[in-house]
């Protein structure tokens, strides 16, 4: 029997999985980060993308979370996001919709305001997007 960690994914409206995983990884502030049971305790910032747990037992599960922290202690891993989705919740027209949105407004740059919270649309759709591929490619799709 593999080891395991408890972990909590926690949106800022629910918790979203809670359970016993043998791994998960994330996208860091300073790129993709891996933990295993027995990882030293850390707190990292978390980018919009995927966060994908490999459950007791093997069972590989897909989440999305627009951003937020990652915390390790030695018995519990827990995922704090604004947003978390479960991959296949997340509406990929919807998401191709709003990076062409967000492009179509860096490429007007009319004001700095509409320039920034463009930016951080499109980073949000293309890691929705990101983790939509990631689901597709794990099932051979």
């Amino acid at each position: 029997m593999a080891m395991t960690v408890h972990c909590d994914i926690v949106s800022a409206e629910e918790e979203i999985f809670s359970g016993l995983i043998e791994f998960v990884s994330v996208t860091g502030s300073l790129g993709d980060l891996g933990v295993y049971p027995g990882h030293a305790p850390l707190l990292s910032e978390l980018k919009p993308g995927p966060v994908e747990l490999r459950k007791q037992g093997g069972e590989q599960e897909i989440f999305y979370v627009s951003g937020g922290f990652i915390e390790v202690q030695p018995h519990k891993v827990s995922v704090l996001a604004d947003v978390a989705l479960r991959a296949g919740d997340i509406n990929e027209a919807a998401a191709e919709e709003a990076k062409k949105h967000a492009e179509h407004v860096m490429a007007d740059k009319s004001t700095e305001l509409d320039y920034s919270r463009a930016t951080a649309q499109l980073a949000e759709a293309a890691a929705q997007l990101r983790t939509i591929q990631q689901i597709r490619k794990k099932m051979g799709k």
